[in-house]
Formats: structure tokens, sequence, C-alpha cells
């Protein structure tokens, strides 16, 4: 696991970051944060969390080269890190599973959770089962219609889904509620926290837990390309799978750093979610401060994104850090352009991705043709489509009986 490059001491990556939260929140997160760095150091904490990757989750996840739609779009050559092929189909478990020995070291017996699409909640239920906790996952009403069939999951591993009516009834609204439970029981409670956001230490340890995406790369894409590739491309809404694979590629300054936020229905149309692409200002939400889509009075303004993972007015601190510091770039992808590389990839190599992946995808598709045959570049496939099947068919006028 990473150590370099974390925050300062009061969690800022230069001036983003941080900690704002309800003086309750203030004991709680720094007993985590002292909690974690004790584990970080614990050699029998880290085997653990490797064992159950290996064992419970399934990694190493593969690396695929996707040669069939490369020779289609012509030009570079496309891989895809395979974090779809994990145990609850998504990245999210990597973090849930480091995050959920956390609670049981601190003897929580009760975690809760936010989730957009649902692979976080789904990825949350199940470590809680593994291990025998009380979980409670957060839901916006809106993802939950359309994102039914976690739900289910979610229900049949003995997790209690809360919907939440409140706001835009998504993702933000989801956090809001997780963090007022988290406030009333936090003394029985670990909050599960699905994204590389929130108050410190929440950014830094998601980001650890997740690294292994790319530590893993690192040693692939040579056994695999020969290489390394000579561009990493992840959708970013909150961060997690972004800085999971980004991270260990910091120290390798020829590999460009690409994230893919939500372009919606365009950014000229304000419904986005993509405050990084464009332009938007810095503001406080969720426990951190960041860049923020907000209006003059520095209200939080809706999002809109055919993702459920990836529609959050936000962004992790460290992905504002990177692109202020210039170490990553950050594109808009708009949901037809998602949509299309959706069933590219169905079509052409067999795979159905999640809606979120399916924006890295689009910018690779859109990088590919402008590029060498031998440049590679190298997709963070975070999750795989299953649960968005009911939006595509929809969306195509088709009923799913």
């Amino acid at each position: 696991m990473p150590k370099e490059d974390v925050p300062d001491s009061r969690g800022y990556f230069g001036v983003y970051g941080g900690s704002f939260v309800a003086e309750t929140l203030v004991s709680a997160l720094e007993d985590l944060k002292n909690e974690y760095q004790r584990a970080r150091a614990d050699k029998q904490f880290m085997a653990e969390f490797h064992h159950e990757l290996k064992h419970y989750v399934g990694r190493p996840s593969p690396v695929f080269h996707a040669q069939r739609w490369s020779a289609r779009l012509g030009g570079a050559q496309i891989y895809l890190k395979r974090e779809d092929l994990n145990h609850t189909g998504a990245h999210k478990i990597n973090s849930a599973m480091g995050q959920a020995l956390l609670a049981r070291r601190m003897g929580k017996k009760k975690v809760i959770a936010e989730t957009g699409a649902g692979q976080h909640g789904v990825a949350t239920a199940t470590v809680a089962a593994r291990f025998g906790m009380e979980c409670v996952i957060y839901m916006g009403a809106d993802d939950i219609a359309r994102q039914s069939p976690n739900v289910f999951r979610m229900k049949l591993l003995g997790a209690t889904v809360k919907a939440v009516t409140s706001g835009s009834r998504t993702l933000k609204d989801a956090l809001n509620e997780a963090m007022r439970d988290w406030v009333t029981n936090v003394n029985s409670t670990f909050y599960i926290l699905g994204t590389a956001a929130g108050p410190h230490p929440y950014p830094m340890l998601v980001r650890d837990f997740q690294a292994v995406i790319g530590e893993e790369c690192l040693w692939q894409m040579p056994e695999l390309a020969g290489r390394q590739p000579d561009a990493v491309i992840a959708c970013v809404g909150g961060g997690s799978n972004a800085i999971g694979i980004f991270h260990p590629y910091l120290a390798h300054p020829s590999v460009r750093l690409i994230g893919v936020e939500a372009g919606g229905k365009g950014l000229g149309t304000g419904q986005h979610a993509a405050p990084l692409a464009s332009g938007a200002s810095a503001g406080v939400l969720h426990g951190f401060r960041s860049y923020l889509m907000q209006n003059a009075d520095g209200q939080v303004i809706e999002t809109h994104s055919v993702s459920a993972g990836l529609d959050y007015p936000g962004v992790g601190p460290e992905h504002a850090w990177l692109k202020d510091s210039r170490r990553a770039e950050y594109v808009a992808i708009n949901d037809d352009e998602a949509l299309q590389a959706f069933h590219d990839l169905c079509r052409f190599e067999g795979i159905i991705p999640a809606l979120e992946s399916s924006h890295a995808l689009a910018q690779a598709a859109k990088m590919a043709p402008q590029m060498d045959k031998d440049a590679i570049l190298l997709v963070n496939l975070s999750g795989r489509g299953d649960k968005d099947i009911n939006t595509v068919a929809q969306l195509a006028g088709i009923t799913l009986s």
C-alpha cells in the first residue's frame, strides 16, 4: 500500500480536503485516523487484507487487450483493467473490505454506507455479511428506481436499504443522510465511505485501499504489453476507482493520467456532473473542500448523468490537487458518447461495462484513432453493467419483462 504523497496532518492536498464536520464527529475521525495509521503499519492487518483480496475478492483482476475494438477504432491499442471481474462486480469491494477490517479492529458492530449506482452498497452489504455486522445502506429514491437489481442484492445480503427522498434524490442526498446517521450513532457505528472524498482521513484511506488496482497494473502491463501505457484513463465521480489506478502511476511522469467526468447532456446545458472539466469553483460539501458545482450564492446545484455513480456535484480532494498541479487531466464525456461506448464494448469484445466505466471507454475511443498503432491506452473498467441494463433498455424504448 503506497505511503507517499499522503495529505498533510490536517488532511489537505494543497488547499483541498480537510475536515469540516460537526463537533460530534471530530473525535470519531481522530480515532479513525489514528487506528488507520496503526493498521497500515501492522503486518498482520495488511496480511489479512491481502488474503481477503486474493481468496474472497478474487484479486489480482486481469488486464485484457481489447484487440477487436482497438482494430475497429484504428490507432492505439486499448487495454482494460478488469475490475468488473471482482466479487460483487466492481472496484468498490477493495475499499469496503479494508474498511470492514478496520471496523472490526475498532470493535464496531454496525456499518452504514451511501450508494449511487448501488455497487458500493452491494460491496458494503457483502463485507458486512462476511464479518457478521449489521448493515444499513442509504440510497437516493431515484437511484433505487434505476438500480433495482442492486437494491435486491443488498437486501438478499441482509442489509437494510433506506430510500432518501430529499433534494435531488440521488447520491449527494444519500451521503447527507448517511452522515446524519453517523452523527447520531457515532459510538456504535462505522461509516464505510464509498469514494475518495469526505472528511480526513477518508480520502487517504480509500485511496490506499484502492491503490491495489494500479499496483497490479505496474507489473501486469510490462508482462502483457511489454511496457507501461502511454495514458491511463478512468471515470471520475467522487473518484475512488480513478485515484486507485492513478496513485501508483504518479511516480511515472511519462504516463498521462486522464480522469473522465460525466458530461451529461453537455457542459453548455448545465445538466452534467463535471466540476473539474467545467471550471467549477471550490467549496465545502460533505466535510471536505474541493471543486464543487454551486451557484453564485454557494448553493449546490443539481447534477445530471445517465450513470448513477457519477451523478455527484463534487470530486475527491486529491483529484482537485492533481488538476491544479497538472499531473492529471480531466475531461467530460456526455451521455450519448458513454452509451455508444457501452454498446461497442458489448458487441466487439463481449463485455458489458458499467455506464460509469463507459465514460472512460468513450474517452479512449476518442483518443485511439489519433494515435499510432503502437501506442497504449489503459482503461480502468471499474465495474460490470448488469446493473444498468434497465436504464439502457429504457433509453432504447425497450420494456424488460
